[in-house]
């Protein structure tokens, strides 16, 4: 989502979006591994794939990519729970061993922006919450 990364350009930081990022023949752990020596990581779990809990049933749920479920439990245990966040797209299913940590859902009035940069200004970062509004 272009919104995100928009909005942490305003907040005058830098993201890194990894699909932009080339990949010079490296694998998906290779290109994260490159890429983590980071504050902070956001996770767009966003409704690309759906899924159900068992073979056979018809009740499809929309839920985040598989990569994007690694890419998520890489930077928690890279950079721990309180440097990394989760952004979900209402109604997307969530990995079942995340149930309990907290996430911010991104909805249409955009409260996600508010909830993301107490987020980061909690770990440290310098965040002017005026520029939030």
């Amino acid at each position: 989502m272009q919104a995100v990364a928009r909005f942490i350009e305003h907040l005058k930081l830098n993201p890194i979006i990894l699909h932009e990022k080339a990949s010079k023949g490296s694998t998906i752990i290779e290109k994260l591994e490159t890429h983590a020596n980071v504050a902070f990581a956001i996770i767009l779990l966003t409704p690309d794939d759906v899924g159900s809990i068992a073979i056979g049933q018809n009740n499809l749920l929309p839920r985040a990519r598989q990569n994007v479920v690694l890419e998520l439990g890489y930077f928690m245990g890279r950079l721990g729970r309180m440097r990394t966040c989760a952004l979900v797209v209402e109604g997307v299913e969530l990995p079942t061993d995340y149930s309990g940590v907290v996430y911010i859902q991104i909805d249409e009035k955009d409260a996600w922006k508010f909830e993301l940069a107490r987020e980061l200004r909690a770990v440290g970062l310098s965040i002017d919450m005026n520029k939030v509004l």
